[in-house]
């Protein structure tokens, strides 16, 4: 017999908080009824004042309504994932590299750390055997390093964002590893290297 007046007082409380809380107006039911019917009714989303519905509609950004995407919705290199090329991905390193000085290495005067945060360089380690220089195919894009030899290809997204235009690669043949030196480029380096 408690429970039902604990359910009651606490049905009637939440109630008079929805009527505190909402600035709709009084209806002339009996109390009673709407007690019941908000009982049944009430959850959190009923509490407060009523949000209106949008019209359910939206805008479509394009230039050209034949479209299907935008541009800024693929990832930047996606042109080359090609899932059905049946070439295995050949075995890759990837290492950051920092230019530092006796100020850095003993006196610690500059503001470099161990993290990747302080490194300027990123070494891409590839390892092609059986594989001429003559063979590689290399394309760097900001985010993205396409390789491409006869039985390997490797797709890979790079951690940061790098100097496509400015880079250096070289094939060490001893080793069978192409190595690949980008410089990143991060928005706020002056920070770190200023």
């Amino acid at each position: 017999m408690d429970t039902d007046m604990d359910s009651v007082s606490s049905a009637s409380s939440l109630l008079s908080l929805a009527k505190l809380l909402c600035d709709a107006p009084e209806d002339d039911k009996d109390d009673e009824d709407v007690l019941h019917s908000s009982v049944n009714a009430m959850t959190p989303g009923t509490i407060g004042p009523v949000k209106e519905e949008s019209s359910g509609t939206f805008q479509v950004k394009s230039e050209n309504s034949k479209t299907i995407w935008n541009t800024e919705e693929v990832p930047e290199g996606f042109e080359y994932d090609d899932t059905w090329d049946p070439r295995e991905q050949p075995e890759y390193e990837i290492l950051f590299k920092q230019r530092v000085g006796t100020e850095d290495v003993f006196f610690g005067m500059s503001r470099k750390d161990h993290s990747t945060a302080c490194c300027e360089d990123i070494v891409i380690k590839i390892k092609l055997p059986e594989t001429k220089s003559s063979d590689i195919t290399l394309d760097v894009q900001d985010k993205v390093l396409d390789l491409r030899t006869p039985k390997k290809k490797l797709l890979l997204h790079l951690p940061y964002c790098v100097d496509s235009k400015n880079g250096k690669a070289r094939f060490l043949s001893e080793e069978e590893t192409l190595e690949v030196t980008l410089r990143v480029l991060r928005e706020f380096d002056f920070i770190n290297f200023g």
